[in-house]
């Protein structure tokens, strides 16, 4: 479905995204550390607060300019850390502030619920017929990223029924996207 939101709004999406990720890997065998996983959910967008939120379409225009992006917003973490905790808060402080996409399954988690968060925002604005082709490229990338995680029970379970109900929304330029969609999802990596 078409979303319009703001930021607070896409952070409580991405929070409830992961949510669901972290249930349906736990019922199929995998054990969840859920305090970590929503410290993860909960602050992964922290940074933002110093930078303001960067449209998508600007932070994602080069790769240089996304880790300049994030290389400010991890600077301003620590030296605001460091202001405005009691020294005894920030060892604590700042591991549950830094960037929360690792290699623990709530990191890749994370990572996923990130991916379908943009992949729902790019998704939108084709639905909307935005003539911006970096949509396109938005969803393209955002899915090839999803893939690389599809040894995630939860990866396999949004390809095989959430994307696949995605695309049976009526838009525009449905054949486009179907054909891409396609095209990655039968990609060997």
């Amino acid at each position: 479905s078409t979303r319009k939101e703001s930021s607070a709004a896409s952070d409580v999406y991405k929070r409830q995204i992961a949510q669901y990720f972290g249930t349906v890997e736990e019922h199929n065998g995998t054990a969840i550390d859920w305090k970590s996983l929503y410290e993860k959910a909960l602050n992964h967008d922290y940074p933002e607060i110093f930078t303001g939120d960067i449209k998508t379409p600007v932070k994602y225009a080069s790769s240089e300019l996304n880790t300049l992006f994030r290389e400010v917003e991890e600077t301003m973490t620590v030296k605001f850390i460091e202001a405005e905790f009691p020294e005894d808060y920030h060892k604590e402080y700042k591991r549950r502030l830094k960037e929360g996409k690792d290699d623990s399954i709530e990191g890749q988690i994370l990572s996923v619920a990130d991916k379908v968060d943009l992949l729902y925002e790019s998704f939108g604005e084709i639905q909307k017929r935005n003539p911006e082709k970096l949509f396109f490229e938005m969803y393209e990338n955002s899915l090839i990223t999803i893939k690389q995680y599809s040894h995630l029970s939860c990866v396999q379970d949004f390809m095989h029924n959430i994307l696949t109900e995605m695309l049976k929304e009526p838009f525009i330029p449905k054949t486009e996207l179907r054909d891409i969609t396609e095209s990655i999802i039968n990609k060997e990596l």
